[in-house]
């Protein structure tokens, strides 16, 4: 038994100074770490011999499933559940909505006496049935075609949580359309991993079965103290705050990076660590991020659809956890304006099922053909997909972070390190690579040893950058589900595999033509290598000339997911079909001017209800003080601090009243759109502009309103005090 005691927080405003209690925390983390997921090794001790390697040979090689184990597995499964505290279980799903759905099911089964026994089958195993029509699917569904299926996904291990067994599944439509996000990520992994087999297989490796894709998501958020947040109307239906003027300190003192955790945000990390261990998730870092109660948890890397999984299950924690500490969970990507945003970073390799990495460029990469060939294939995908690329990290809030405070910007770029540089200049140069010595760092600290250099810097101004054995996209938003930049990663590299593949397969020096294909991916796609400063004016216009494209919003990016170059690539590879493309950029239309909708019209009840009522009786409350003084004084002028400030808060306050009208009218025009592409427009070129001038006109009432007369905590409140 484990014995497992977390700090507590008692959230009484009266009680001891942060409202933290310390309480002993014993935990044996090996022997926690897992203990709630049916995996590798539960597997290996409770299924029949035969029934695990079918089992795990599925796993590994991404074949099907032998429907003759699926009723031993259930069995195993439901009561090693059920000696977890398990009563019910769930197929897992992550529908269109960008979160995940379950539906629970009782384990019992009536049985004579009025009695019921605790039953599982492989039927409910593999397959469930969910509505379809009460999620997005950008016209896919409707109404009235309700039927829609789950499908287990053997790949990700199946666990239990609060009482019930979670089985994670794929989700698709009646008619066979998937109507989710692990469909189709899956069969991107299956893609790049056929393809990749092809060029490993011309390299001379004959053993590998399985090429995998692999993620590290690093997830940034806010924390804010719950008492806040119920009072922001914003925050609480937005996630983000609407209004706010800048407090006297954000983060230019850059102190509070990588800074001591305040003991409430300690405690929370601590039990957060605790309950995803318990799911298998290997939380590794944990740090304050750059903006005052910004935060980040970095996990290790796992296969990319575990990955999906447990970033989703990370973001469910996090807000159930901050909850339990009187605390919550901003993961919007911009909660707070003129601070850094919180974004993902998601780190992406290709390893073999034996464990080879295959993006280690090794000792001598300058002499390592099959590196420098897959580093120009993801070259060439990133430069011929960049569309797709900003495309897949596109989101209302995301329009908000990306090209301010650390985001990346919007144009799609790759850097990768001054090394490589220099070898893919002399490939393409046809020059001979002279590889530096091996540089050291001496601090002239006697005590401080000496160590050896990265040979390259970071840049953390780009969007797709290689740093190390793995690339890091950059530009995810914090709240988004990561499935799609790797689906449209593994596709896209996929595809430039199946092409070299081709050409060396046919080729009759082989050793020729690698180098030649090297040299020409090189040279045709350099342009979208830029190891500068991706926030400068001047790179705007750099990569203007070199052809890239700048897709500044959410609306320019959507109309690229059907071109034509795109559906062919997603065809191909059998990883959406036509129709599946369409239904998804309905559903990102559709989503955009949503979200937009929402925050008119909680900006129309803050202003109208809240921020315009209290600033009219603070007015009120200077004009009486002024009649005090003008009686007791007997001249007008003692009273001219009161009558300038009433003067230019009326002012104001009748342009935000003005500036709620006109917000108003704009929400309508674009609500009342003929379809979801104009009424996108519309929220972009319309609504976004009277969200804007109204924010203007109330931040700086906000400036000159009286600290206790403010009807909303501002941001030096809701960022400084945890």
């Amino acid at each position: 038994m484990i014995a497992t005691t977390y700090t507590t927080v008692n959230t009484d405003q009266n009680s001891s100074v942060g409202g933290v209690q310390n309480v002993s925390m014993n935990k044996n983390v090996p022997m926690l770490f897992g203990s709630m997921v049916f995996n590798d090794e539960v597997m290996r001790q409770r299924l029949p011999r035969e029934v695990y390697k079918s089992l795990t040979k599925t796993i590994a090689t991404g074949k099907a499933i032998d429907p003759a184990i699926a009723d031993v597995v259930a069995n195993a499964m439901k009561d090693w559940a059920i000696e977890k505290g398990a009563t019910h279980f769930t197929h897992w799903f992550q529908p269109l909505t960008g979160v995940t759905a379950e539906k629970h099911d009782a384990f019992i089964a009536p049985v004579p006496g009025d009695k019921v026994v605790m039953e599982f089958n492989g039927k409910e195993l593999i397959r469930g049935e969910s509505d379809a029509s009460s999620f997005p699917s950008g016209g896919l569904r409707a109404t009235f075609e309700a039927r829609g299926y789950t499908a287990w996904d053997p790949a990700s291990y199946a666990f239990v949580k609060d009482g019930t067994l979670f089985i994670p599944t794929a989700f698709c439509s009646y008619t066979g359309e998937a109507l989710d996000t692990k469909t189709p990520l899956l069969r991107s992994m299956h893609a790049i991993s056929e393809q990749a087999l092809r060029i490993i297989r011309l390299f001379g490796d004959t053993t590998t079965k399985r090429v995998i894709t692999t993620v590290g998501a690093e997830q940034e958020y806010f924390l804010i103290n719950k008492e806040y947040f119920d009072k922001r109307k914003d925050l609480v239906y937005c996630g983000r705050t609407l209004f706010g003027a800048p407090a006297p300190k954000g983060q230019e003192m850059d102190d509070h990076y990588f800074g001591p955790l305040k003991p409430k945000v300690a405690a929370f990390m601590a039990e957060l660590d605790m309950e995803l261990w318990k799911l298998g998730i290997n939380a590794k870092t944990k740090h304050n991020e750059a903006a005052p109660s910004q935060h980040e948890l970095a996990p290790l890397y796992v296969t990319t659809n575990m990955a999906v999984d447990q970033n989703l299950i990370i973001m469910e924690y996090m807000k159930i956890i901050a909850r339990r500490h009187g605390m919550e969970c901003l993961l919007a990507e911009k909660p707070y304006a003129g601070m850094n945003g919180s974004g993902k970073h998601n780190n992406w390799s290709l390893s073999t099922d034996k464990g080879k990495n295959l993006l280690d460029p090794g000792k001598t990469p300058e002499e390592n053909a099959q590196f420098l060939l897959i580093l120009a294939a993801v070259v060439r995908a990133v430069d011929e997909y960049q569309d797709l690329l900003r495309l897949s990290v596109a989101s209302a809030g995301n329009d908000h972070r990306l090209g301010s405070n650390e985001a990346p910007p919007a144009i799609i770029s790759m850097f990768i390190g001054e090394e490589l540089e220099a070898i893919v200049n002399s490939i393409i140069d046809g020059t001979v690579y002279h590889k530096a010595g091996a540089s050291h760092m001496n601090l002239g600290i006697p005590t401080v040893p000496v160590f050896r250099k990265d040979t390259t810097d970071r840049n953390r101004t780009s969007p797709f950058a290689f740093t190390g054995n793995k690339f890091e996209f950059r530009s995810l938003g914090a709240a988004q589900n990561i499935a799609m930049p790797n689906i449209v990663l593994n596709t896209a590299v996929a595809e430039v595999f199946r092409d070299m593949a081709d050409r060396l397969e046919a080729a009759e020096d082989f050793g020729a033509a690698v180098a030649e294909i090297i040299k020409e991916t090189l040279t045709a796609h350099k342009r979208i290598i830029f190891d500068g400063n991706g926030y400068a004016d001047e790179w705007t216009k750099e990569a203007k000339k070199r052809g890239l494209s700048n897709l500044k919003t959410t609306v320019d990016a959507c109309a690229c997911l059907t071109d034509k170059k795109s559906v062919e690539l997603f065809e191909r590879h059998g990883v959406l079909s036509e129709v599946e493309l369409k239904s998804r950029r309905e559903i990102l239309y559709e989503n955009y001017a949503k979200v937009l909708n929402i925050e008119a019209q909680t900006m129309i009840v803050m202003a109208s209800r809240q921020i315009i009522p209290g600033v009219e009786a603070y007015i009120d409350l200077l004009a009486r003080a002024a009649k005090g003084k003008m009686d007791v004084l007997g001249t007008v002028e003692c009273a001219s601090m009161e009558r300038d400030i009433i003067s230019k808060l009326s002012k104001l306050n009748s342009k935000a009243y003005n500036g709620v009208a006109a917000l108003r009218a704009a929400d309508a025009e674009a609500t009342a759109a003929g379809n979801a592409q104009k009424s996108a427009a519309l929220f972009r070129d319309k609504v976004i502009p009277a969200m804007n001038a109204l924010r203007a006109a109330v931040d700086e009432m906000e400036t000159m309103v009286a600290s206790d007369c403010w009807p909303l905590p501002t941001y030096g409140e809701m960022t400084y005090k945890q």
